[in-house]
């Protein structure tokens, strides 16, 4: 498609010069040379906008302070742009967290005879809020002690369980007054100390993870103090005894809807600084005290193409030419973020309400943006997408508890229409948690290289050869080992997932057979769903709809599914899913929902009133399923559990895999596999698709390059307003480009 895109530009642009050419030519000389006069004259001074509009499919909650109050992706990409100087930061050579130089100057790293690892720290002494206060090793304290408070919980907010810090559980718990695993030496000396019994964890340095927060904001009168046993939040004025850090005094500084931090952050660390907040849009402007933003990548590729070359090192992002690191100021002084409807996307370019859209998945709306309006043609670049479609299940209820109703409620699901429906061959199947971006996938599906090295290759002078080889299959010493090696990874696959859907494409191409249904209805038969509403014997084709008697009641399979109200997949499910479960004895009837209720019912902020959830995810660059898959019953409904699954084999894979040595890859992607495995099977949510994204952007915005980056907010921070140059194409460019779209196709892109 990108050739293609490119051979039909350079077409038009040869077009243009030839016509241009020919009615010059029909002019004498002295007209000729009057009229360049007068277009001289006439040009004007290009005038750029005031602000930057970005529209995003997604709608805002207004949770812009932590996730701890809910994580959609549109909350996600407002954090990032106010709340900067995190302690790590990704690396997108290596594919791994760093510690932040530009925020810790120096760090030293001390493990005790137990196994406790200590990271000292000292910071960068120019760091300031955007009122300009100084930011120390107390305001990192205060964000760590604040997102595990217990007052938190009793506002509403899902906590930090920062079990992996040191002294962690007898702080939570009252046993002991102050946090022992977070030090402060001094205003910019920080330590944290990693307990032993979390280790080992195959992303240690994220759990450094840590953005400072003002503390005289969000918790006026309050101060952090550290009486050598670690740190704790106590009252600024020692002589009042009452506790001021309380549930009630962050109810108003946090949830307040007019002032609350969650909402309307006045103080913050990051790029940008939110100006005004309605509940839709967004505005922001530069922040006058931000020192810039750490980048760690390679030199981003060439427009729509690829940013991200293979270094077999670091598979998960790759590099295959020279690192740069830079620190980047932003020049964009002001943004606007704001939900824009697909079918209103083009229209809104059109009309200058919009001037980038970041990840347009509705396949309709890409094809009318690639087409471009009547007077703006904007640029795109697409990406695979870091996460996928799904549906999610309220595991908790008797109607989808049991495994055989997920996995039958999966085989009627023609997950390929749908996908295809929606995307418009944007998007594939996927039969786990992943998506198609993920290095683990990429990995297991063979298209990147198997981290695979001999040490000879990397091995220095002096160098310990035992701190290689410790790592399996990533270092070898000879031939015979690299074959073992690579036979190893060429063992992990995917191929054992179960791929539900209502036909079997690969044996039945003309979709004849509903092998799917046949499936869903043994596995209902088999779990006993074969009542009938008044307690008879079901019976298909006449009663409308399966029961089972379950603790006393007869439950019926009379659900109901909760979907994002206006999105266009309810075009295709009735059609691709619906009528599917009829025929297996399941009534399913869909809610449309405004966005902002869905999340609150997803997060079960408010009560679930609905057997399913149709929504879709983004992953954090740590993908940690341990955490969402948590299946403690005492603990579940305070964790991040959102399905509520109880299922103790999925937890213990989950967590078998993020307690993987650091940089043992073979080791961890092996653990992945078997966790995708056990998903596979237990569905506490259905996999559906991930997609291709889209990014949208006019002509005038300069060096977004959306491909080098894991978010439009970091990539924004490189861009700025210009004129598009224009470079004409020789006869030799022209022919290398015929030479390279000879042959292309674009059912070649449409397959992926």
């Amino acid at each position: 498609m990108r050739k293609t895109i490119a051979m039909l530009l350079a077409m038009l642009m040869l077009f243009s010069l030839s016509v241009s050419a020919f009615a010059e030519a029909e002019l004498p000389a002295d007209e000729l040379s009057a009229e360049k006069a007068a277009e001289e004259t006439e040009e004007e001074e290009i005038v750029y906008p005031d602000e930057l509009l970005v529209g995003h499919p997604t709608t805002t909650r207004g949770d812009f302070f932590t996730e701890m109050f809910g994580n959609d992706t549109a909350d996600i990409d407002v954090r990032a742009l106010i709340h900067g100087y995190n302690l790590v930061n990704w690396d997108q050579n290596q594919g791994v967290y760093v510690i932040d130089p530009t925020i810790v100057t120096e760090v030293k790293v001390v493990e005790d005879d137990v196994g406790n690892r200590s990271y000292f720290m000292a910071l960068a002494e120019d760091l300031y809020f955007s009122d300009g206060t100084p930011i120390t090793a107390w305001d990192y304290a205060f964000s760590l002690l604040l997102m595990m408070a217990p007052e938190i919980e009793e506002i509403g907010g899902k906590i930090y369980r920062a079990e992996h810090i040191l002294g962690y559980d007898d702080y939570i718990n009252g046993d002991f007054p102050s946090l022992t695993g977070v030090e402060v030496l001094s205003d910019h000396q920080l330590v944290i100390t990693l307990d032993h019994e979390f280790l080992p964890y195959f992303f240690e340095i994220g759990l450094l993870l840590c953005v400072p927060y003002p503390i005289y904001v969000i918790a006026p009168g309050c101060k952090v103090y550290d009486d050598g046993y670690g740190v704790y939040i106590g009252n600024e004025d020692q002589s009042i005894e009452e506790p001021i850090f309380t549930a009630e005094l962050l109810r108003k500084t946090i949830l307040d809807p007019e002032t609350g931090y969650n909402s309307h952050p006045s103080v913050c660390s990051g790029p940008y600084v939110l100006t005004s907040y309605d509940g839709t849009t967004c505005h922001f402007e530069l922040n006058p005290y931000f020192k810039g933003a750490w980048v760690s990548n390679n030199l981003v590729a060439e427009e729509g193409e690829d940013a991200a070359a293979m270094d077999p090192e670091h598979p998960e992002v790759g590099g295959g030419v020279e690192q740069e690191e830079r620190i980047v100021i932003p020049t964009i002084e002001k943004i606007a973020f704001t939900v824009v409807d697909n079918d209103e996307i083009a229209e809104k370019f059109e009309e200058g309400e919009l001037h980038l859209v970041n990840k347009v998945v509705y396949g309709p709306a890409i094809m009318e943006l690639m087409q471009g309006t009547e007077t703006v043609k904007p640029r795109f670049q697409n990406y695979p997408r870091i996460g996928l479609a799904f549906l999610t299940f309220s595991y908790d209820w008797p109607t989808v508890h049991e495994m055989e109703v997920r996995q039958a409620i999966a085989w009627c699901m023609d997950r390929e229409q749908l996908t295809q429906d929606y995307t418009q061959g944007f998007g594939i199947t996927v039969d786990g948690y992943y998506g198609i971006e993920q290095w683990e996938y990429l990995l297991v599906t063979h298209q990147i290289d198997y981290p695979v090295n001999f040490l000879d290759e990397v091995l220095k002078e002096g160098e310990d050869e035992e701190e290689y080889t410790k790592l399996k299959n990533r270092y070898v010493k000879d031939d015979k080992e690299y074959d073992r090696a690579i036979a190893a990874w060429e063992m992990l696959t995917l191929d054992n997932l179960v791929h539900y859907g209502v036909y079997d494409l690969e044996k039945d191409p003309d979709r004849t057979e509903k092998i799917g249904i046949k499936k869903a209805n043994a596995l209902l038969d088999d779990a006993k769903w074969t009542l009938n509403r008044e307690g008879g014997t079901y019976r298909p084709g006449v009663d409308d709809v399966r029961c089972k008697e379950i603790d006393g009641k007869l439950v019926a399979l009379d659900l109901t599914m909760m979907y994002p109200e206006g999105n266009h997949i309810v075009d295709t499910i009735q059609e691709n899913f619906i009528d599917n479960l009829n025929e297996c004895g399941i009534q399913l009837t869909l809610v449309p929902t405004p966005m902002q209720e869905l999340f609150k019912a997803y997060y079960r902020e408010t009560e679930r009133t609905t057997d399913m959830i149709y929504l879709a995810t983004n992953f954090h660059v740590i993908v940690d399923p341990s955490i969402t898959y948590y299946a403690d019953d005492e603990a579940t409904h305070l964790m991040w559990n959102n399905t509520y699954s109880d299922d103790e084999d999925l937890y213990w894979r989950a967590e078998n895999m993020r307690k993987t040595e650091p940089g043992d890859i073979y080791d961890y992607v092996s653990k992945w596999v078997s966790f995708q495995e056990r998903y596979n099977e237990v569905l506490p949510t259905i996999p559906v698709y991930s997609n291709i994204y889209f990014d949208f952007y006019v002509p005038e915005l300069q060096n977004y390059h959306i491909t080098a980056h894991v978010t439009w907010t970091q990539a924004i921070l490189e861009s700025y307003w210009g004129e598009d140059p224009v470079e004409e194409v020789t006869e030799e460019e022209d022919m290398e480009l015929e030479e390279e779209f000879e042959g292309d196709d674009l059912v070649e892109f449409d397959d992926f």
